[in-house]
């Protein structure tokens, strides 16, 4: 595998499992020394270091909620003080409640904005700070936006904001040549994905299935190299033409 991300260093927050362990093994295969950020599942996230070391690269696991500013920039600093400074950054942490609009409290709307809202905007102003010049920062939204979905209104609604965050700041950063891109998912094969939405998901794609966390790293490393220099400002859906 061409290691094209040699020498660069990467953050990925919410990266022990799912789509974002996904990324950040698809990085470290690609050559980039990676940070595995998450929020409470050690066990899964020292998994993952080992996984990468087994494959020859470089790792660390940190612990950061993204809903905690102090964590954010101890997030960062860890980071650099092991790693060096950033050259890639990926905002994945999320959190979904999954409802009919009119049964959702005070409680889910402030824990999922807080994450995946609020955190979000931090971690890329943060990223916007401190990365390297020709920097990537990449966020990961959902193909969801798109869509006409029951239940999903306050998840969705969290990360539509976040597609906003990445056209403002893609405007901002131009001069230091540091690309601002989002990710989209569609429905993808994770432990998020119960059997009877997988089902319904796989026969609204015309390839009657859904997508492995696999194929949406593939595209975030390809927004994460030198090839994308002319992307930015992107909401780039992996959706295997769902939306």
């Amino acid at each position: 595998m061409e290691q094209y991300l040699q020498g660069k260093t990467a953050l990925i927050t919410g990266s022990s499992r799912g789509i974002g362990r996904a990324i950040a093994l698809e990085l470290a295969q690609r050559g980039a020394a990676v940070c595995i950020a998450f929020r409470s599942n050690k066990d899964e996230a020292e998994k993952v270091v080992k996984s990468v070391e087994s494959l020859g690269g470089k790792a660390i696991a940190v612990k950061a909620d993204v809903s905690i500013m102090d964590d954010i920039y101890r997030l960062y600093d860890e980071v650099e003080s092991k790693l060096g400074k950033l050259d890639i950054v990926v905002s994945n942490a999320g959190i979904a409640i999954n409802k009919p609009l009119v049964e959702y409290t005070i409680e889910d709307y402030t824990s999922t904005f807080d994450t995946n809202t609020r955190g979000a905007f931090f971690v890329m102003q943060q990223a916007a700070l401190r990365i390297n010049d020709g920097g990537r920062i990449i966020a990961i939204s959902s193909g969801g936006t798109k869509l006409l979905l029951s239940g999903t209104s306050l998840y969705l609604g969290s990360k539509g904001a976040v597609e906003q965050f990445v056209r403002g700041l893609s405007k901002e950063l131009g001069a230091r040549n540091i690309t601002v891109n989002a990710v989209s998912p569609g429905f993808t094969n994770t432990e998020l994905l119960t059997e009877d939405l997988r089902t319904i998901a796989a026969e609204m794609s015309p390839f009657n299935r859904v997508g492995e966390p696999q194929e949406v790293a593939a595209v975030v490393c390809f927004v994460a190299s030198s090839q994308a220099s002319w992307v930015n400002g992107q909401n780039i859906g992996v959706g295997g033409g769902v939306m």
